[in-house]
């Protein structure tokens, strides 16, 4: 065989397996359920209509380890995968995700600046806070300080088993600014400031694991108030269930849009992230979920009855941004206390 022919040989294999990487369709891993069906009529359809792209979807379980599976073995199946601020700052430092080039997909002066991350583009902002069934009390608990006042709001509260977000809680009901939650939990005195609020309700708390579970309990009467995410009582009180969010000092997050480090649909990819970034498909999102766009124009796109139900606008002007930076440092002796706490 001469030299030649061997040249177009290796060509040919070099080309072969390009069209065979390109073989699958864009695959797209997001939560699941209500929120991922939102999320393909406000953006994976019109997204692959108005570039003729085929796509699939597949479910995402949380954590890095399919990420990480993929990176190993070379074996890239998925090209977006939507994550927690943790999981993609862990996998950012790892080599997992893609870095974004933000001059190249623009857009960034409309985004929250918490949107605008090294390896994502933040998409869906979360509202956690506390929620109370508005037949429980005959005035309306308006704060985490009522929350933590069983004399006045006498009940069971419904708390999710992490010290994450409760010990931020516990400090803004013990007249902690927001602007200095962290500042204050980042020393010894803060931590056991945020505890000795935690014992005043310890008696009267159910430990909840699933998102579910505070709706469940609040409209069956098991609790009369319970951390909870924003959207899912939102959703429970427009199908009739007496519930109701309090907005005040809740902490809100933001799920991120990330690409799998040699994704073969790198170049789509970041034309779906410019795409997702833009106004008009949040505010659709948002129209069809209740949680808020990270797009500050979107909301002049969405009707005031919507913008009511959100954490966008007036209901997040006086939130804390939940610190993915802080946890990923002290999570471990935390939720080591934590434990230790709730289970004694």
């Amino acid at each position: 065989m001469n030299n030649i022919t061997k040249l177009l040989l290796a060509s040919s294999c070099v080309f072969l397996t390009a069209q065979a990487v390109q073989a699958r369709d864009f695959t797209i891993a997001g939560w699941g359920g209500n929120y991922q069906d939102a999320q393909r009529e406000a953006y994976f359809q019109p997204f692959a209509d108005a570039k003729g792209l085929k796509f699939i979807e597949t479910t995402y379980l949380g954590g890095l380890a399919e990420v990480k599976a993929m990176a190993d073995s070379g074996n890239v199946t998925w090209d977006l995968v939507i994550v927690e601020g943790a999981d993609l700052q862990l996998g950012c430092d790892e080599g997992l995700f893609e870095t974004i080039d933000w001059e190249t997909i623009g857009g960034k002066a409309q985004l929250n600046s918490h949107a605008v991350q090294p390896c994502g583009a933040g998409n869906v902002v979360i509202g956690n806070g506390f929620a109370y069934s508005s037949k429980a009390f005959p005035e309306a608990p308006k704060d985490w300080s009522d929350f933590f006042n069983p004399e006045k709001f006498p009940g069971k509260r419904g708390m999710r088993n992490s010290p994450k977000m409760n010990l931020e809680y516990a400090l803004l009901a013990d007249g902690v600014p927001p602007e200095k939650v962290y500042e204050v939990l980042a020393t010894p005195e803060g931590v056991d400031r945020a505890f000795a609020q935690l014992d005043k309700i310890k008696n009267l708390l159910q430990f909840w694991e699933a998102g579910s579970q505070p709706v469940e309990w609040l409209s069956a009467g098991n609790v009369t108030m319970s951390t909870a995410y924003n959207g899912r009582i939102i959703t429970a009180k427009s199908e009739g269930r007496p519930l109701e969010f309090v907005w005040k000092n809740h902490i809100y997050n933001i799920d991120v849009w990330a690409i799998p480090a040699k994704s073969p649909y790198k170049k789509e990819a970041l034309e779906f992230l410019k795409f997702a970034n833009s106004a008009e498909p949040q505010a659709k999102f948002s129209s069809l979920m209740p949680y808020g766009p990270t797009n500050l124009e979107a909301a002049k796109l969405l009707p005031a009855e919507t913008l009511e139900r959100l954490p966008t606008g007036k209901n997040i002007a006086d939130a804390l941004f939940f610190s993915d930076a802080f946890w990923i440092d002290h999570s471990d002796e935390l939720t080591e206390r934590w434990n230790n706490w709730s289970t004694r």
